[in-house]
């Protein structure tokens, strides 16, 4: 009975949220991290630093991009800030796996939730799917129909293995000069996270940016690199 109770009441704070997004006008990076990170949207608030966050909502803005592919969503935030701060008519595809180690994955009822997210003449698709399989890619080249990616973030399998994976199949489809972000390149003491470890390999090939706030902190930051 709680537990019915507890996804009752998490339905009904989507509904609200989703009547705040409905009633939002045109965003900049700053207002719009400041809006997921607000009371309103807890129920979608990322999981990372405000400030990191910013930093890459700024470059995103500023690349407008039109075709953007985020492996791995949870939560919903960061497809969120894709879709407000992307090129009016984008293209938004998230990839992510139901059940998945890191993260979870999201139940069926937040489709319709997260497709919403969209902006007038902007498109979601969502896969939900394991990125490191075949059908999985191939749903995806379906999707962009021949077009290069603008943005991809990597979120998803944060095993070494894993990203490495996402990161070199991925990015074949990712244009010339095109952004790749990483999440959690800081060192994560006692967890089978181990994005650093690629960070580090990726870093030494391109032109990159780092958004730590301190190498210190055990958790988050974000990664940028121009794809080559």
């Amino acid at each position: 009975m709680k537990k019915y109770i507890s996804k009752f009441l998490i339905k009904r704070g989507f509904k609200t949220l989703l009547k705040e997004i409905g009633n939002l006008n045109a965003m900049d990076s700053a207002e719009t991290i400041d809006f997921l990170f607000s009371k309103k949207a807890e129920l979608i608030t990322p999981w990372q630093f405000k400030e990191e966050l910013l930093q890459l909502a700024k470059q995103i803005e500023t690349m407008k991009p039109k075709i953007i592919v985020e492996i791995g969503t949870a939560n919903g935030g960061t497809l969120f800030m894709a879709a407000r701060l992307a090129s009016t008519n984008a293209l938004i595809i998230s990839i992510d796996l139901p059940g998945g180690e890191f993260g979870g994955g999201y139940p069926d009822w937040k489709i319709p939730i997260y497709k919403s997210f969209a902006r007038t003449n902007q498109n979601i698709e969502l896969i939900r799917g394991d990125s490191h399989s075949d059908q999985t890619f191939e749903k995806l080249k379906i999707l962009l129909n021949g077009r290069e990616i603008d943005y991809l973030f990597i979120y998803g399998d944060h095993t070494y293995e894993g990203a490495k994976h996402d990161f070199e199949r991925y990015r074949t489809l990712v244009k010339k000069s095109g952004k790749i972000g990483f999440h959690d390149i800081v060192v994560h003491k006692g967890s089978r996270c181990n994005v650093y470890k690629l960070w580090n390999e990726v870093k030494q090939n391109h032109d990159y940016q780092e958004f730590v706030n301190d190498w210190e902190q055990n958790c988050f930051g974000v990664g940028l690199i121009k794809n080559n």
